[in-house]
Protein backbone atom coordinates (compact mmCIF):
# COMPACT_ATOMS: atom_id res chain seq x y z
CA UNK A 1 0.00 0.00 0.00
CA UNK A 2 1.38 3.31 -0.91
CA UNK A 3 2.06 5.23 1.82
CA UNK A 4 1.39 9.68 1.39
CA UNK A 5 3.88 12.18 2.72
CA UNK A 6 2.29 15.58 3.78
CA UNK A 7 4.30 19.16 3.66
CA UNK A 8 3.14 22.51 4.77
CA UNK A 9 4.70 25.58 2.67
CA UNK A 10 7.30 26.31 5.27
CA UNK A 11 9.10 23.51 4.70
CA UNK A 12 10.14 26.07 1.44
CA UNK A 13 10.38 23.11 -0.86
CA UNK A 14 9.69 24.47 -4.77
CA UNK A 15 7.02 22.04 -6.44
CA UNK A 16 10.28 20.60 -8.33
CA UNK A 17 10.22 18.59 -5.43
CA UNK A 18 6.35 17.96 -4.30
CA UNK A 19 6.14 16.57 -8.07
CA UNK A 20 9.57 14.32 -8.11
CA UNK A 21 9.06 12.81 -4.47
CA UNK A 22 5.26 13.30 -4.89
CA UNK A 23 4.58 14.83 -1.75
CA UNK A 24 1.16 16.76 -1.33
CA UNK A 25 1.70 20.24 0.30
CA UNK A 26 -0.58 22.63 2.74
CA UNK A 27 -0.65 25.95 2.45
CA UNK A 28 -0.33 28.57 5.68
CA UNK A 29 -1.20 31.80 5.16
CA UNK A 30 -0.26 34.98 4.02
CA UNK A 31 -1.97 38.47 4.54
CA UNK A 32 -0.76 41.45 2.29
CA UNK A 33 -2.87 44.65 1.43
CA UNK A 34 -5.78 43.89 3.22
CA UNK A 35 -5.47 40.53 1.38
CA UNK A 36 -5.58 36.64 1.70
CA UNK A 37 -3.04 34.77 0.02
CA UNK A 38 -2.16 30.56 0.18
CA UNK A 39 1.53 30.38 0.62
CA UNK A 40 3.52 28.45 -2.08
CA UNK A 41 0.11 28.80 -4.44
CA UNK A 42 -1.32 32.27 -4.98
CA UNK A 43 1.53 34.55 -4.24
CA UNK A 44 5.43 34.71 -4.71
CA UNK A 45 7.79 35.00 -1.97
CA UNK A 46 9.15 37.62 -4.48
CA UNK A 47 5.96 39.89 -3.65
CA UNK A 48 6.63 39.78 -0.42
CA UNK A 49 10.21 40.70 -0.57
CA UNK A 50 9.35 43.43 -2.69
CA UNK A 51 6.81 44.84 -0.48
CA UNK A 52 9.20 44.75 2.73
CA UNK A 53 11.41 46.84 0.82
CA UNK A 54 8.66 49.14 0.15
CA UNK A 55 8.38 49.21 4.02
CA UNK A 56 5.06 47.24 4.24
CA UNK A 57 5.06 44.19 7.08
CA UNK A 58 3.17 40.88 6.04
CA UNK A 59 1.31 38.97 8.43
CA UNK A 60 1.42 34.91 8.16
CA UNK A 61 -1.24 32.40 9.57
CA UNK A 62 -1.43 28.80 10.46
CA UNK A 63 -3.23 26.28 7.85
CA UNK A 64 -6.96 26.12 8.38
CA UNK A 65 -8.35 23.56 10.14
CA UNK A 66 -10.94 22.95 7.53
CA UNK A 67 -7.62 21.78 4.85
CA UNK A 68 -6.48 19.64 7.29
CA UNK A 69 -9.94 17.60 7.90
CA UNK A 70 -10.52 17.32 4.09
CA UNK A 71 -6.85 16.04 3.71
CA UNK A 72 -7.20 13.55 7.10
CA UNK A 73 -10.84 12.60 5.62
CA UNK A 74 -10.00 11.51 2.45
CA UNK A 75 -7.34 9.45 3.49
CA UNK A 76 -9.20 7.89 6.51
CA UNK A 77 -12.17 6.58 3.65
CA UNK A 78 -9.63 5.38 1.30
CA UNK A 79 -7.49 3.79 4.48
CA UNK A 80 -4.27 5.14 2.83
CA UNK A 81 -1.35 5.88 5.06
CA UNK A 82 -0.24 9.20 5.64
CA UNK A 83 2.09 11.01 7.79
CA UNK A 84 2.27 14.84 7.81
CA UNK A 85 6.02 16.62 8.10
CA UNK A 86 4.87 19.53 10.07
CA UNK A 87 6.87 22.86 10.79
CA UNK A 88 8.05 22.98 13.73
CA UNK A 89 5.48 23.79 16.88
CA UNK A 90 6.95 26.01 18.64
CA UNK A 91 7.27 28.54 15.98
CA UNK A 92 3.62 28.15 14.40
CA UNK A 93 0.34 26.31 15.81
CA UNK A 94 -0.24 24.63 12.35
CA UNK A 95 0.82 21.12 14.34
CA UNK A 96 -1.89 21.72 17.04
CA UNK A 97 -4.43 22.32 14.66
CA UNK A 98 -3.20 19.25 12.48
CA UNK A 99 -3.46 17.36 15.54
CA UNK A 100 -7.04 18.42 16.88
CA UNK A 101 -8.52 17.30 13.17
CA UNK A 102 -6.69 13.59 13.30
CA UNK A 103 -8.48 13.08 16.91
CA UNK A 104 -12.02 14.63 14.99
CA UNK A 105 -11.73 12.58 11.80
CA UNK A 106 -10.21 9.15 14.21
CA UNK A 107 -13.80 9.86 15.88
CA UNK A 108 -15.13 8.65 12.48
CA UNK A 109 -12.39 6.46 11.41
CA UNK A 110 -10.64 5.20 14.57
CA UNK A 111 -8.44 2.82 12.38
CA UNK A 112 -7.22 6.02 10.35
CA UNK A 113 -3.20 5.40 9.60
CA UNK A 114 -2.91 9.19 10.34
CA UNK A 115 0.57 10.22 11.29
CA UNK A 116 1.99 13.72 12.53
CA UNK A 117 5.50 14.34 13.25
CA UNK A 118 6.52 17.50 15.37
CA UNK A 119 9.58 18.08 13.09
CA UNK A 120 10.48 21.06 15.34
CA UNK A 121 12.03 22.25 11.75
CA UNK A 122 11.83 25.05 10.01
CA UNK A 123 12.15 25.90 6.20
CA UNK A 124 14.62 23.37 4.00
CA UNK A 125 15.51 21.94 7.25
CA UNK A 126 11.72 20.73 7.36
CA UNK A 127 11.68 20.28 3.50
CA UNK A 128 14.65 17.68 4.05
CA UNK A 129 13.28 15.19 6.78
CA UNK A 130 9.84 15.19 4.05
CA UNK A 131 11.88 14.80 1.19
CA UNK A 132 13.82 11.89 2.81
CA UNK A 133 10.51 10.12 4.07
CA UNK A 134 9.18 10.83 0.25
CA UNK A 135 12.60 8.98 -0.64
CA UNK A 136 11.86 6.05 1.71
CA UNK A 137 8.19 5.93 1.14
CA UNK A 138 8.87 4.99 -2.84
CA UNK A 139 11.46 2.27 -2.04
CA UNK A 140 8.49 0.26 -0.10
CA UNK A 141 9.55 1.10 3.29
CA UNK A 142 7.62 0.38 6.02
CA UNK A 143 5.12 3.07 7.92
CA UNK A 144 7.19 2.29 11.18
CA UNK A 145 10.62 2.58 9.42
CA UNK A 146 9.95 5.84 7.84
CA UNK A 147 8.45 7.23 10.79
CA UNK A 148 11.71 6.17 12.85
CA UNK A 149 13.78 7.63 10.05
CA UNK A 150 11.86 10.84 9.96
CA UNK A 151 11.85 11.03 13.34
CA UNK A 152 15.49 10.83 13.29
CA UNK A 153 16.68 13.19 10.67
CA UNK A 154 14.43 15.43 12.23
CA UNK A 155 16.33 15.59 16.02
CA UNK A 156 19.79 15.71 13.93
CA UNK A 157 18.78 18.91 11.86
CA UNK A 158 20.81 21.55 12.23
CA UNK A 159 19.80 25.27 10.58
CA UNK A 160 21.97 28.04 10.83
CA UNK A 161 21.23 31.03 9.17
CA UNK A 162 21.45 34.84 9.18
CA UNK A 163 19.24 37.67 8.01
CA UNK A 164 20.82 40.83 5.63
CA UNK A 165 18.63 43.77 8.15
CA UNK A 166 17.36 43.36 11.94
CA UNK A 167 15.12 45.82 10.71
CA UNK A 168 13.08 42.83 9.37
CA UNK A 169 13.42 41.09 12.96
CA UNK A 170 12.10 44.21 14.43
CA UNK A 171 8.97 44.55 12.46
CA UNK A 172 8.10 40.89 13.86
CA UNK A 173 9.47 41.63 17.46
CA UNK A 174 12.48 39.30 17.56
CA UNK A 175 14.54 42.33 18.63
CA UNK A 176 14.33 45.23 19.92
CA UNK A 177 14.30 48.63 18.02
CA UNK A 178 17.56 50.27 19.80
CA UNK A 179 19.23 46.60 18.52
CA UNK A 180 18.26 47.13 15.31
CA UNK A 181 18.84 50.50 14.47
CA UNK A 182 22.89 49.86 16.19
CA UNK A 183 22.81 46.63 14.19
CA UNK A 184 22.44 48.26 10.95
CA UNK A 185 24.34 51.24 11.90
CA UNK A 186 27.32 48.91 12.57
CA UNK A 187 26.84 46.59 10.06
CA UNK A 188 26.25 43.77 12.87
CA UNK A 189 24.94 40.12 11.36
CA UNK A 190 23.28 38.31 13.30
CA UNK A 191 24.23 34.22 13.46
CA UNK A 192 21.23 32.36 14.78
CA UNK A 193 19.98 28.84 15.09
CA UNK A 194 17.00 26.85 15.84
CA UNK A 195 16.75 24.67 19.30
CA UNK A 196 13.97 22.80 20.73
CA UNK A 197 12.49 24.04 17.79
CA UNK A 198 12.61 27.63 18.81
CA UNK A 199 14.61 30.47 16.95
CA UNK A 200 17.88 31.00 19.19
CA UNK A 201 20.84 33.71 18.80
CA UNK A 202 23.76 32.40 18.49
CA UNK A 203 26.72 34.85 17.17
CA UNK A 204 27.12 38.44 16.10
CA UNK A 205 29.55 39.00 13.04
CA UNK A 206 30.33 42.25 11.88
CA UNK A 207 30.67 41.97 8.16
CA UNK A 208 28.44 40.22 5.62
CA UNK A 209 31.72 38.49 4.18
CA UNK A 210 32.65 37.23 7.40
CA UNK A 211 29.30 35.79 8.35
CA UNK A 212 29.23 33.31 5.63
CA UNK A 213 32.57 32.14 6.34
CA UNK A 214 31.41 31.56 10.17
CA UNK A 215 28.55 29.51 8.56
CA UNK A 216 31.33 27.49 7.12
CA UNK A 217 33.14 27.06 10.39
CA UNK A 218 30.14 26.19 12.26
CA UNK A 219 29.08 23.36 9.55
CA UNK A 220 32.17 22.27 10.27
CA UNK A 221 32.19 21.76 13.83
CA UNK A 222 28.98 20.73 14.19
CA UNK A 223 28.28 18.44 11.11
CA UNK A 224 30.07 14.94 10.02
CA UNK A 225 29.70 12.49 6.57
CA UNK A 226 28.79 15.17 4.78
CA UNK A 227 29.12 13.39 1.56
CA UNK A 228 26.10 11.15 2.13
CA UNK A 229 23.67 13.82 3.14
CA UNK A 230 21.39 16.48 0.98
CA UNK A 231 22.41 20.11 1.99
CA UNK A 232 19.90 22.65 1.93
CA UNK A 233 19.92 26.56 1.42
CA UNK A 234 17.52 28.66 1.25
CA UNK A 235 17.81 32.13 0.25
CA UNK A 236 15.28 35.92 0.98
CA UNK A 237 15.62 36.87 -2.72
CA UNK A 238 19.24 36.31 -3.25
CA UNK A 239 20.67 33.41 -5.44
CA UNK A 240 23.99 34.90 -6.13
CA UNK A 241 24.56 34.57 -2.34
CA UNK A 242 23.47 31.15 -2.15
CA UNK A 243 25.21 30.28 -4.66
CA UNK A 244 28.46 31.31 -3.44
CA UNK A 245 27.55 29.95 -0.01
CA UNK A 246 26.57 26.44 -1.76
CA UNK A 247 30.27 27.18 -3.95
CA UNK A 248 32.07 27.73 -0.42
CA UNK A 249 30.82 24.35 0.62
CA UNK A 250 31.43 22.92 -2.36
CA UNK A 251 35.26 23.72 -2.07
CA UNK A 252 35.48 22.92 2.04
CA UNK A 253 33.81 19.49 1.98
CA UNK A 254 34.41 18.43 -1.14
CA UNK A 255 30.37 18.11 -1.83
CA UNK A 256 29.10 18.15 -5.01
CA UNK A 257 26.72 20.48 -6.53
CA UNK A 258 24.06 18.26 -6.71
CA UNK A 259 23.83 17.06 -3.56
CA UNK A 260 22.71 20.92 -2.35
CA UNK A 261 19.49 21.94 -2.46
CA UNK A 262 19.14 26.00 -3.31
CA UNK A 263 15.83 27.48 -3.30
CA UNK A 264 13.99 30.69 -2.16
CA UNK A 265 12.55 31.12 1.96
CA UNK A 266 8.63 30.99 1.20
CA UNK A 267 6.39 33.92 1.21
CA UNK A 268 5.48 32.70 4.88
CA UNK A 269 8.48 32.40 6.16
CA UNK A 270 9.85 35.13 4.27
CA UNK A 271 7.10 37.65 5.84
CA UNK A 272 9.44 36.66 9.35
CA UNK A 273 12.98 36.91 8.22
CA UNK A 274 13.16 39.58 5.18
CA UNK A 275 14.78 39.92 2.18
CA UNK A 276 18.68 38.89 2.22
CA UNK A 277 17.99 35.93 4.80
CA UNK A 278 20.76 33.41 4.04
CA UNK A 279 19.94 29.27 5.56
CA UNK A 280 21.80 26.63 5.97
CA UNK A 281 20.85 23.21 6.72
CA UNK A 282 22.56 19.76 7.45
CA UNK A 283 22.53 16.47 9.71
CA UNK A 284 24.69 16.48 12.29
CA UNK A 285 25.09 12.82 12.30
CA UNK A 286 25.57 10.05 9.35
CA UNK A 287 22.45 9.94 7.25
CA UNK A 288 20.89 5.97 7.24
CA UNK A 289 20.29 5.73 3.95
Amino acid sequence: MSIKILADSASDLSKKYYNEFDIEMVPLTVQLDGKEYKDGQTIEPKTVYNSMREGKSPKTSQVSASIFKSIFTKHAKANEPLLYIAFSSALSGTYQTAKMMELEVKEDYPDAPIHIIDTKCASIGCGLVAIHAAKLAQNGSSVEEIIDAANYQAEHMEHIFTVDNLEYLYRGGRVSKTAAFVGTLLKIKPLLHVEDGKLIPLEKIRGSKKVLQRMIDVMEERGTDFKRQTIGISHGDDLEKAELLASMISDNFGIKQDDIIIDMVGAVVGSHAGPGTIALFFSNLPVNE
